[in-house]
């Protein structure tokens, strides 16, 4: 379609952002240094949080406008939705309205219904939603799904999965806000891989916890057993694990092989084949990866969406099914 090199002879993508709330609206980086975007300016109606934003290096040189400016800059194709969580299905519904490509952050709130409404005005409007999770565009997440699509790994029977950190006591008032806690917040991640490679699941059982001293109703300590006709998938996630982040990791078991990735924030696997496949030898190996920069793929892969290079990666009825779990392994409504 002539869009062989970036930023060689093809227009930038006017970008904006709605929300500087959101633990995870500092990816706007990945778009201020892309060759493909222009960042055309953030609203933020908090005047607390928009002056601590315009006192930082990422937003000082980005013009803050209301709302109702950003909806309306000419040339518009694409908004960020970094919203605090309560309000991200509320910002990005306005968005979709508007006829926005959206990227919007995780979790995909806390209303089924209302996400539905959304997606599905997203297809009849053909704009598309790119949901925030952070591990799509891993490298060892692509190579996971490449093994997959060979068939490398045969049938998939076990999935386990971990995502975990220590929590500081705002990062815990803020996640008490949902009934979900630490599954709705964090799980959510990793969730999206388990729908990456088993799909929807037959049934969901939550397990929630609170485990430690503090006198809060957060949910720090959660479990999810996801079951499928010949498969299960378990889902842990805490703010209560020393140096979680380390420990957090996909596995992947097969008829025909495993793959452990660990940790995922920096990943590096330990892969296991019944046999030869391609440079993968029989038995258990390490696999390096480059360094993973969150979001910087994302962000070029939605340029190719948007361009009509290519179709999304992951469906409209991907994101809502993956949410319906997401509820359902925090222990909240779907409807």
């Amino acid at each position: 379609m002539g869009f062989q090199q970036k930023g060689i002879g093809v227009a930038k993508i006017k970008y904006a952002q709605i929300g500087v709330g959101h633990a995870h609206a500092d990816k706007i980086k990945a778009y201020l240094a892309s060759d493909e975007y222009e960042v055309v300016g953030v609203a933020e109606s908090d005047p607390e949080l928009q002056r601590k934003a315009k006192d930082t290096d990422t937003y000082r040189d980005v013009p803050f406008l209301t709302e109702e400016q950003l909806l309306n800059i000419s040339g518009l194709q694409v908004v960020g939705v970094e919203t605090k969580v309560r309000d991200l299905l509320v910002t990005a519904r306005k968005c979709v309205a508007a006829g926005m490509h959206i990227h919007m952050d995780k979790p995909a709130g806390a209303s089924l219904p209302e996400l539905r409404l959304i997606l599905d005005d997203a297809a009849q409007r053909h704009v598309a939603v790119q949901m925030g999770y952070m591990y799509r565009y891993n490298p060892a997440i692509v190579l996971l799904r490449q093994l997959l699509a060979n068939g490398w790994l045969g049938d998939v029977f076990e999935v386990h999965a971990v995502m975990s950190k220590m929590g500081t006591a705002g990062m815990r008032k803020e996640m008490a806000e949902f009934s979900g806690g630490t599954m709705f917040e964090l799980g959510c991640h990793i969730i999206d891989l388990v729908h990456g490679v088993l799909g929807a699941p037959d049934k969901v059982t939550a397990f929630p916890r609170h485990s430690t001293a503090d006198e809060d109703d957060l949910m720090d300590n959660m479990l999810a057993v996801f079951e499928y006709p010949k498969a299960t998938a378990t889902v842990r996630t805490s703010v209560t694990e020393v140096d979680g982040f380390a420990r957090r990791h996909l596995v992947v078991c097969g008829t025909q092989g495993t793959m452990h990735i660990q940790p995922l924030d920096n990943p590096s696997a330990r892969l296991a084949l019944s046999q030869p496949r391609g440079r993968y030898k029989k038995g258990y190996q390490d696999v390096s990866f480059p360094k993973y920069s969150r979001y910087v793929e994302d962000a070029a892969d939605l340029a190719k969406i948007v361009r009509h290079e290519k179709d999304p990666d992951f469906s409209y009825e991907h994101d809502y099914e993956v949410q319906s779990s997401v509820l359902q392994a925090g222990n909240m409504a779907t409807t």
